[in-house]
């Protein structure tokens, strides 16, 4: 149920994001989701992308310093307090969330948001006991 996410270091100059987002195009590389934090020198890139393995060997060789991490893609119901239901599980069983991003696609009336927490393999077994919808890869990347 883990899903690979690049993080990706880019420079905090004009034009840098429009490269790499060029450099992924060139090479088929489609991002079905995608987050920036910034800092005044670089940013961090976290995208999911539709080929894993193509990406980081395509941005090595562009120089760029590419890391691969495991996220949870979770099924939340697109309301209200939707995104709390699966927060108070976390809460609940003492498993913190280091981050955590969205994206506009959607599961039928829910919206899939992507999680970074500390203790991966446990937030699975609380999601599935408690009902929230854990998404695999290829659910990821199909929904358009």
């Amino acid at each position: 149920m883990f899903i690979r996410q690049i993080s990706v270091f880019i420079e905090n100059r004009k034009g840098r994001l429009a490269e790499f987002c060029r450099l992924l195009g060139e090479n088929g590389i489609d991002m079905v989701a995608v987050t920036i934090a910034d800092t005044t020198s670089f940013g961090i890139l976290r995208a999911i992308v539709d080929d894993t393995d193509k990406a980081v060997k395509v941005l090595r060789e562009a120089n760029y310093a590419v890391t691969v991490t495991e996220v949870l893609a979770v099924a939340i119901d697109d309301e209200p307090g939707g995104l709390a239901v699966a927060l108070e599980k976390l809460r609940d069983a003492g498993i913190s969330v280091e981050y955590l991003y969205s994206f506009v696609r959607h599961v039928g009336d829910q919206c899939v948001i992507l999680f970074r927490v500390d203790d991966p393999t446990h937030a699975i077994k609380v999601f599935n006991e408690g009902g929230v919808r854990l998404l695999s890869f290829d659910e990821v990347i199909s929904y358009r």
